[in-house]
């Protein structure tokens, strides 16, 4: 179960079928459809146009705008006629850059010898372009897709990722963009990488207005803060041969060559090391990510760890699945198989079909929002870096679909659904996961009594979508690796039939590297199901 190196690199994320934010999925912009990056290509191709015209009408006094549009016409960026094409997330990068960047440069061309219709079109179309903040977004997804996959710099840079036939290149710009967001999320280690690949491209010649100096500015202050003092005290006299005028690198050198000679001499000693440790435990996006769970999670993402061996899948098996002898299973079971023995997993297959996911997401897509974890200290909810999606909870009364879908889950189940909440709908795009989690809540295990449902029982779990590359469901603590298939679903019980906890069925969603990841899943509480599922003397599951 291992994924194949070839697998990983060939990745990196599909747009087809993906809407705008499901991309972006930990941003707050407009939320567009299904097709909606075809159209902004289409209509930055009419964009293009208009200039052109635009151009013609004004060629005496508008010789910068043409320059501009010799320079967009000339650049290296594949816009391929299909969607197939836009399956990349380098593609998705470089084209935010250029709709955020280059066009701004070009409406303050225009505004200073304004054509008023030009200009209305220009500002009305740049208003569904992406912003900032998307083009952050995307370099903080490639940078988080990188680390958790391990991604191979040069090749992504160059574009050449095997088995995808459009390759796009990373500019100076766009590398420097993303060594410079990963200094500033404390990822220094990847800024590091970036700002070299940047100063590499530069050394080739290429041209750009990114200067040698900004670049070796980033790289004297991001191997400073990984404690690389001899690098360090290199790149500033790099950048110092270069600008000797250039005052912060004339205040960092003394301070660099000082400790340097401390740490030659021993007289750093401890001090060094804690604050090393500090460093690289904050170069990551999420405080959380030095904790072994986490390490074993995306390892497992890479598919490193599994323990489903030969000899375990041989204890697994298939059958038909009656449910608790339901009358519309006796007609037509289902087909259930093993996923894990202990805590028991297993899959069912064809429980949703195709015309439901569609109406599924149709009516969820308008309703979803930035996903949320709970804080158990608090009592509250809030957004966090460790769960990128999107989701929306949907009522029976929206849509006979639900209802439908529902009943089925009860029927395959057998539980009670008359405390169990509302079915949610999450969509994961480029970069989206849900760290390792529990979906019991750890303050309610003894507190049945109390409490007026009962925590979380059982997790039902539909696959809406099939995802060619990353975006598996993974349990840490078992080393099992489960991946997405359309029109299955998963189901597992949370508490022991003490009424305790199952700490072994703390699982995350692995990053999607290609396609676009859509679920949904139904949360099962104790009350309604003391005689569907009794209490048992010993804890076992």
């Amino acid at each position: 179960m291992k994924l194949e190196v070839s697998t990983l690199v060939m990745a990196w994320l599909g747009l087809l079928g993906c809407t705008w934010a499901e991309f972006f999925t930990f941003l707050t912009g407009p939320s567009l459809h299904a097709g909606h990056m075809t159209s902004l290509i289409h209509v930055e191709k009419q964009l293009v146009q208009a200039l052109k015209e635009y151009i013609l009408l004004n060629e005496a006094k508008l010789s910068m705008i043409k320059s501009w549009v010799e320079k967009r016409d000339a650049l290296n960026l594949v816009i391929p006629e299909d969607e197939e094409g836009l399956s990349m997330a380098v593609s998705m990068y470089k084209m935010l850059r250029h709709l955020n960047k280059d066009w701004s440069v070009v409406k303050s061309f225009v505004l200073q010898n304004p054509s008023t219709e030009f200009s209305a079109r220009l500002t009305s179309w740049r208003k569904h372009f992406p912003t900032e903040e998307d083009e952050i977004g995307a370099a903080r997804a490639l940078l988080r897709l990188q680390h958790i996959y391990k991604l191979d710099l040069k090749a992504l840079s160059k574009g050449a990722l095997p088995g995808t036939r459009y390759r796009t290149t990373l500019s100076v710009g766009d590398c420097f963009k993303l060594g410079q967001t990963a200094h500033s999320i404390r990822d220094f280690h990847h800024s590091v990488l970036w700002m070299q690949q940047t100063l590499k491209q530069l050394n080739a010649g290429e041209h750009s207005t990114i200067s040698k100096v900004q670049v070796l500015n980033y790289l004297s202050s991001a191997s400073f803060q990984l404690r690389d003092l001899h690098r360090a005290v290199d790149f500033t006299h790099q950048l110092l041969s270069l600008d000797s005028s250039h005052e912060q690198a004339r205040l960092n050198l003394p301070c660099y060559v000082r400790l340097l000679e401390e740490e030659r001499t021993g007289k750093l000693g401890n001090r060094a090391s804690e604050t090393n440790s500090e460093t690289v435990i904050s170069a990551h996006e999420d405080s959380l990510n030095h904790l072994p769970t986490w390490e074993v999670f995306e390892g497992l993402c890479r598919g490193e760890g599994v323990k489903l061996t030969p000899q375990k899948r041989k204890m697994l098996f298939c059958r038909y699945h009656h449910g608790n002898r339901t009358p519309q299973l006796l007609i037509a079971p289902f087909k259930e198989e093993d996923e894990w023995d202990s805590p028991h997993i297993v899959r069912y297959y064809n429980v949703i079909s195709d015309e439901e996911i569609e109406r599924i997401k149709e009516i969820a897509k308008p309703k979803m929002e930035r996903s949320n974890i709970f804080d158990v200290t608090t009592s509250s909810t809030h957004a966090s870096i460790s769960r990128i999606s999107k989701s929306a909870f949907l009522i029976e009364e929206e849509d006979p679909v639900i209802g439908q879908v529902n009943r089925r889950i009860k029927f395959i189940t057998g539980l009670s659904d008359k405390t169990a909440e509302l079915l949610q709908v999450a969509s994961y795009g480029i970069g989206g996961l849900y760290g390792p989690n529990l979906d019991y809540f750890l303050g309610l295990e003894q507190s049945f009594e109390t409490d007026e449902s009962g925590n979380r029982v059982a997790t039902f779990l539909n696959y809406m979508s099939d995802v060619e590359a990353g975006g598996a469901t993974v349990f840490p603590e078992l080393g099992v690796i489960i991946s997405p298939k359309k029109g299955t679903a998963l189901f597992w019980y949370n508490l022991l039939r003490s009424g305790k906890g199952n700490h072994l069925t703390r699982h995350g969603s692995c990053p999607v590297l290609v396609g676009c990841k859509w679920v949904s899943n139904k949360w099962f509480h104790e009350r309604g199901q003391e005689f569907l599922r009794p209490c048992g003397p010993t804890e076992v599951d």
